[in-house]
């Protein structure tokens, strides 16, 4: 789990590595779950809102300029 203060120390460039990290793990867990290997179905909600979390934080640090 990403936490907000975490990706509010980071530049522009490392929100964006995170986010572009994160979209690649929750693709692997739609991979997972469509064929049937995912256990933790919960992971793909919490990778889903770190994703939105880290968006956010983007999209604030990106107005800030």
């Amino acid at each position: 789990m990403t936490k907000a203060a975490d990706l509010r120390q980071k530049d522009v460039a490392g929100v964006e590595a995170e986010i572009k990290d994160l979209q690649k793990a929750h693709f692997g867990l739609r991979m997972q779950k469509a064929t049937q290997q995912l256990t933790n179905v919960r992971s793909l909600r919490i990778t889903r809102r770190d994703i939105a979390r880290a968006k956010t934080i983007l999209a604030e640090k990106q107005a800030a300029k």
